[in-house]
């Protein structure tokens, strides 16, 4: 591993001239000329000012063969129009991470029990199939080009996330991600440094075998504009970046508040991408606290994961205690329930404990959201104005990138 080099840091912002400098630079500098790269890339439910960046890129790799491929997971695919707005134009070889085709993908080997065991320490103990897309086994160059923000299940996102889960056969995303749960959202967003998903997903993107690479940035959140730029490996440009972000995006309140109203952008189009707003307020709220979810355009839990409206949203012990009715359904699927549902107990005798209220302020239907264990609230009755001047609840505004703490 290399130190990274980077530009910007907590409290700048960088100009459009300072970023393509910089992107052209590095991009200059590292050996690239003539060999094929692959550009892995966000998809729009992230803040990021793409098209600057991939012209910055494209223009500097004028010599290599370039492929930009979507780092998906399981999202819904982007369609050419999408496309064509995410990344600032019409650029040749551009791919969808079409993680619903069997052929899309390569094998690279797996990640044995007694590994998985040593990362987890002894939460798993189960061989873990790598698959990835194959386009990135293909190419000589992996190159990472996005944003690092806290993140439910690593900690930081960004670097090798955006191959594992971003471009990887679900075999690898469904276990990271309960092994995310199995920690719990709380204990692990923001966390800093190699977290036990983090160590899992560094150990299957050593079996690939392209040079990886990485501009990992850290965005002003909402906006188009840029804190920094890291460049050099995924692992160096991502704990930069990190370090930045853990200063830029994390916020700490004195007390815990009764009740937060989260204002969720258009960009989170269903509950599965909207939850990120109960993910980064979950550890102010006060016990017996509600987090609602106010998202009027959002009419649907999950586009991809319809799964979810029979399993509902329940915390992890629910699924703990009875592991044998859930063990054979996605991992990914369950850990997304317990992320949305937060802290709580479950035994057979009284059944579930949440420490905390969750509540839907959307366009999905009444019956769906009370069937999947959520509270509901009419859209039209939520009043901002008279919310903010409670002062017992919290309104935040583009929730969903920016985490907020309690002060230790």
């Amino acid at each position: 591993m290399t130190s990274a080099a980077v530009i910007g840091g907590a409290g700048q912002v960088l100009t459009e001239d300072e970023v393509t400098t910089f992107v052209g630079e590095a991009l200059a500098g590292a050996g690239l000329e003539g060999r094929s790269v692959c550009v892995i890339v966000p998809d729009a439910t992230r803040s990021c000012p793409l098209p600057l960046l991939v012209k910055a890129v494209t223009q500097a790799l004028t010599g290599s063969q370039v492929t930009i491929l979507v780092a998906l997971g399981t999202h819904a695919e982007m369609t050419p129009e999408q496309l064509r707005k995410h990344l600032g134009g019409d650029y040749p070889n551009v791919i969808n991470h079409e993680w619903w085709k069997p052929d899309t993908f390569a094998d690279l080997g797996t990640i044995s029990p007694d590994r998985v065991g040593e990362i987890s320490d002894e939460m798993l103990r189960d061989e873990v199939p790598v698959r990835l897309n194959r386009a990135v086994v293909e190419h000589d160059v992996a190159l990472v080009v996005g944003p690092v923000f806290p993140h439910e299940v690593v900690g930081f996102s960004g670097g090798n996330k955006y191959f594992f889960p971003g471009v990887a056969g679900q075999e690898v995303i469904d276990f990271s991600h309960w092994l995310g749960a199995l920690i719990t959202s709380a204990n692990m967003i923001g966390t800093p440094g190699i977290t036990p998903v983090r160590a899992l997903i560094d150990e299957a993107a050593a079996l690939i075998p392209a040079e990886k690479l990485a501009l990992s940035v850290v965005a002003q959140s909402g906006t188009d504009a840029l804190h920094a730029v890291a460049f050099g490996d995924t692992i160096s440009s991502w704990q930069a970046a990190a370090e930045i972000s853990a200063q830029t995006h994390v916020r700490y309140l004195e007390h815990p508040i009764p009740r937060v109203v989260s204002v969720m952008p258009p960009k989170y189009a269903d509950i599965w991408t909207a939850a990120k707003g109960f993910y980064k307020v979950e550890p102010i709220v006060a016990d017996g606290g509600e987090v609602i979810l106010y998202a009027p355009h959002v009419t649907q839990l999950a586009a991809m994961h319809p799964e979810i409206e029979e399993i509902g949203y329940h915390c992890r012990d629910y699924f703990l205690g009875q592991w044998d009715r859930f063990r054979d359904l996605h991992w990914g699927v369950l850990a997304h329930s317990t992320h949305l549902r937060g802290a709580g107990t479950w035994d057979p005798v009284h059944g579930e404990h949440l420490r905390v209220k969750v509540t839907l302020a959307t366009g999905i239907p009444e019956d769906v959201v009370r069937r999947a264990n959520l509270g509901y609230l009419d859209p039209a009755e939520v009043d901002l104005a008279a919310y903010e001047a409670d002062p017992d609840t919290f309104v935040v505004p583009n929730a969903g990138e920016t985490l907020y703490r309690l002060q230790a």
